[in-house]
């Protein structure tokens, strides 16, 4: 599966964002989603996941209560809602799919889109 990330860009602290990733293929209901992210001389981390069905959703602590990770297997797309953004969540985030089940590290994950840019100002 092929993955495109959009929404990216420049937000004030306590704004809001929403991140899209479009998939490519017709078995898209067959893959696990996350959103990962990675700041300037830091290790990619994982931000939120969601199932294929989309029945379950799960978040890195740091995020929880502030961003929101949704489907929509019509439109092959998954979202990442952002809000009450802070500078430290400042970094290029990336979708990424993992078919069945995954976890939460990237090596769960086996397809990646190239990454958008989310900068939050003080």
């Amino acid at each position: 599966v092929q993955l495109v990330e959009s929404g990216g860009g420049l937000v004030q602290a306590g704004g809001s964002l929403r991140l899209s990733c479009a998939a490519s293929g017709r078995t898209f209901s067959s893959y696990a989603m996350g959103w990962f992210r990675q700041a300037p001389g830091k290790e990619r981390e994982f931000v939120a996941g969601i199932t294929w069905s989309g029945g379950s959703t799960y978040y890195a602590d740091s995020v929880k209560g502030r961003f929101t990770i949704s489907r929509d297997n019509a439109k092959n797309t998954v979202y990442l809602q952002m809000n009450s953004l802070k500078p430290e969540d400042t970094a290029v985030y990336y979708c990424a799919a993992a078919f069945g089940v995954a976890g939460t590290t990237h090596l769960d994950f086996g397809s990646w889109g190239q990454g958008t840019q989310v900068t939050v100002s003080s």
